[in-house]
């Protein structure tokens, strides 16, 4: 690897531009209601709900860099659904201004913390303004998150029933269990998350030779057998030189990407980059620069306009240009264009930083992530990264590349340097479930398990669609977003969904756009037919209910008759194929 590439940390001066979260890159101007169909295959009779802008900024222009169907669909917010979810918002806003004038006044109680008098001359630790959103709209809803779980988080799982007698401010457990409730929001991609089963049983026999804890870091005296053999297997896994493990998945970014770039080098990030991503870059001290989402035309602007212009005032070449993105974007449900994006880094001569958070043990063939779904050559990417949080039902995360990198990485990283050595039963939880994708403990579980996510999530992705749900993002992605809209069916979503004993995850501003609140599903090897169809017919009984059935078009390319076995994306997806041609 290059010297660049482990410029020492000792000039990481906090010099970066603020890393924020532009307008979203898969909105455009014109008429409201069309939808967007990121196809490689493009199908002639789609080509209405195609405008000349979309093609420009967002289709595949290189189609020879891929060798399967690249379908991504994000239909837009119909106008009237826009306009009466700003409304909501305005109404919620007046109300929620009317709510502080008569708590100031004692009218009303205010549970919020608050300033001393004492300390009224001193500089304020609580923002009114800041606070204004979780005072008047979280606290509403607040009830559809963080809900105690007594049981495994499988395909079901048991909820202590709680009530609230102050509007959410506060919670009183009422002793009754929920059970059997279907689970449609855990990362649980392969089903890994149980307490029977071969990773249980190691897991148990790796306690009881190791204990639990390490109580010191990997470079003093927390270095055991099973960590070396965690990191040789991962590389094996990813098919890289080395590979490096960290106790958590947040840390993993967060901590890394200041040891890999800082001042004098350029970050090209993604407007929808996780936020261990961004803190990372911010605290890389590097420049930070943001493309629009999965959009190639944005980042090969930024990018030869960084070769053209170099560093601010200077005009010096930058040490280094790093480029960060995610393979499976978890609130959007869409895939990186990996090919492209590698193609634009070696013409100009960037790094890749890959982020297979969601994407490893969830796509692919073998279940390698999003580079072994494409087909493409590990050293490609200079920096894979991932965590053992999703498909292995585990903690922590790892970073693979040349046997230089991690080197380096062992002794520039703070994760590595500062934090204490993975326990061993999460070790060992690790290395079982990832020998049975590798299909290592000479079964075929593994493969069973890829292949019943990937018939899962064609099956689940379809069904919402007919019954008439926005969906977002890639056909096999299992993170499955519908679109809410307005603020008031968020909670009312998930209240409901729970009333008939199925677990979801809900999500709004901030965490998204203000007028695109939704309901994220993330679909399991775990689930059974039976499960998965009890979970539509609720969602479709609440999306009648609620009139969350927005979508104005019935006649998707995923949507290509009787769902079959053969129709998995582990096997080459000649349906689509019979049905769309190449486009240049």
């Amino acid at each position: 690897m290059p010297p660049s590439m482990t410029e020492s940390s000792a000039n990481k001066l906090i010099n970066g531009d603020v890393c924020h979260r532009t307008a979203n890159g898969k909105k455009s101007s014109g008429r409201n209601g069309f939808v967007k169909n990121h196809c490689l295959f493009q199908q002639p009779q789609q080509k209405k709900y195609r405008r000349p802008s979309e093609k420009n900024n967002h289709a595949v222009r290189n189609a020879s860099l891929y060798n399967k169907p690249f379908v991504e669909q994000f239909e837009e917010t119909p106008l009237l659904v826009a306009v009466l979810t700003y409304v909501g918002y305005g109404i919620l806003t007046i109300f929620g201004y009317l709510r502080d004038f008569l708590r100031n006044w004692g009218v009303e109680k205010c549970h919020v913390a608050s300033e001393r008098d004492e300390q009224k001359d001193f500089v304020p630790l609580y923002q009114d303004f800041e606070n204004f959103y979780t005072r008047n709209l979280y606290m509403r809803i607040r009830d559809n998150w963080n809900r105690p779980i007594c049981s495994v988080p499988g395909a079901k799982m048991d909820l202590v029933e709680r009530t609230s007698k102050d509007y959410n401010w506060t919670f009183e457990h009422t002793g009754k269990v929920v059970k059997d409730v279907i689970n449609m929001g855990s990362y649980n991609y392969l089903g890994f998350a149980e307490n029977t089963g071969r990773c249980a049983d190691s897991a148990t026999g790796s306690t009881h030779k190791y204990g639990v804890g390490v109580g010191s870091t990997r470079s003093e005296m927390g270095n055991l057998d099973i960590h070396e053999e965690l990191e040789q297997l991962v590389a094996r896994f990813l098919g890289v030189e080395s590979s490096m493990a960290f106790g958590m998945g947040f840390a993993t970014n967060s901590m890394n990407i200041p040891a890999l770039a800082g001042k004098g080098c350029l970050i090209l990030s993604d407007e929808l980059n996780h936020a261990s991503l961004v803190l990372g870059a911010r605290l890389s001290g590097a420049t930070i620069r943001v493309f629009k989402h999965n959009n190639m035309v944005s980042l090969e602007k930024l990018l030869r306009d960084a070769i053209v212009h170099g560093q601010p005032r200077t005009h010096r070449p930058w040490k280094k240009m790093l480029i960060l993105v995610e393979g499976i974007y978890s609130m959007e449900g869409s895939i990186v264009r990996l090919p492209e994006v590698i193609a634009l880094k070696k013409h100009y001569k960037a790094y890749l930083y890959l982020d297979e958070a969601h994407s490893i043990g969830a796509l692919g063939p073998r279940g390698g992530g999003v580079v072994d779904y494409f087909g493409l050559d590990p050293k490609d990417v200079d920096i894979m990264m991932g965590t053992f949080t999703k498909s292995f039902g585990a903690a922590g995360g790892y970073i693979g590349g040349k046997r230089e990198l991690i080197d380096y990485l062992r002794s520039h990283s703070h994760s590595s340097i500062y934090a204490t050595a993975m326990s061993p039963p999460v070790s060992q939880q690790i290395i079982t479930s990832m020998k049975i994708i590798m299909g290592e403990d000479d079964t075929t579980l593994g493969a069973e398990r890829l292949k019943q996510l990937s018939e899962n999530t064609i099956y689940f992705r379809r069904k919402l669609r007919e019954m008439g749900f926005i969906i977002y993002g890639n056909n096999d992605s299992p993170v499955v977003p519908m679109m809410l809209y307005m603020p008031a069916k968020i909670g009312a979503f998930g209240r409901e969904m729970l009333k008939r004993n199925i677990g979801t995850v809900v999500v709004g501003f901030p965490a998204t756009p203000i007028i695109e609140s939704r309901a994220r599903f993330c679909v399991s090897a775990a689930h059974t037919r039976d499960m998965l169809d009890t979970a539509l017919e609720a969602i479709g009984e609440v999306g009648d209910v609620l009139q969350v059935k927005y979508s104005r078009h019935h006649d998707f390319p995923s949507s290509l008759g009787p769902w079959s076995s053969a129709e998995s994306l582990l096997l080459e997806p000649s349906h689509v194929k019979s049905s769309c041609h190449i486009t240049n």
